[in-house]
């Protein structure tokens, strides 16, 4: 599994991208499918399907473990781990493949901290990043 902690060129902003179904806001990621080489194309990918942005790898923060209660995993759905990329978003495209289940918005640290309050894996990668903390 591969995800990306887009930041702005400034590392001022964090793209957030809506859940599937628009409770919360997440970072994108997703798996690793069989076709690709590395982790980072994965992550590459994930971040244009989910966010519908174009990025650059800057630096990779390590696997960040999953940290969903026990009862809220199933056969489909079990723990997760992800290998987080740092990236920088270099082109932002209005069509992309999951525009009609997403929402985007950039957000700053502070806004971004209290978004994943309930996602600490996400918050995990998040505070491995280089964005700006003040």
């Amino acid at each position: 599994m591969a995800g990306v902690v887009p930041l702005s060129d400034d590392k001022k902003k964090v793209l957030l991208i809506s859940s599937t179904r628009r409770t919360t806001w997440v970072l994108p990621k997703g798996g690793w499918e069989l076709d690709e080489p590395t982790l980072e194309v994965a992550a590459a990918r994930e971040a244009w399907e989910e966010a519908g942005i174009v990025v650059k790898i800057t630096n990779d923060l390590g696997k960040v473990d999953e940290k969903r209660k026990e009862e809220q995993l199933t056969p489909d759905a079990p723990r997760a781990a992800y290998n987080f990329f740092e990236v920088t978003v270099t082109k932002v495209e209005d069509v992309f493949p999951e525009m009609e289940k997403r929402n985007r918005k950039w957000m700053t640290y502070d806004e971004a901290v209290k978004a994943l309050e309930n996602r600490p894996e996400l918050l995990d990668a998040l505070e491995r990043s280089s964005i700006c903390k003040s």
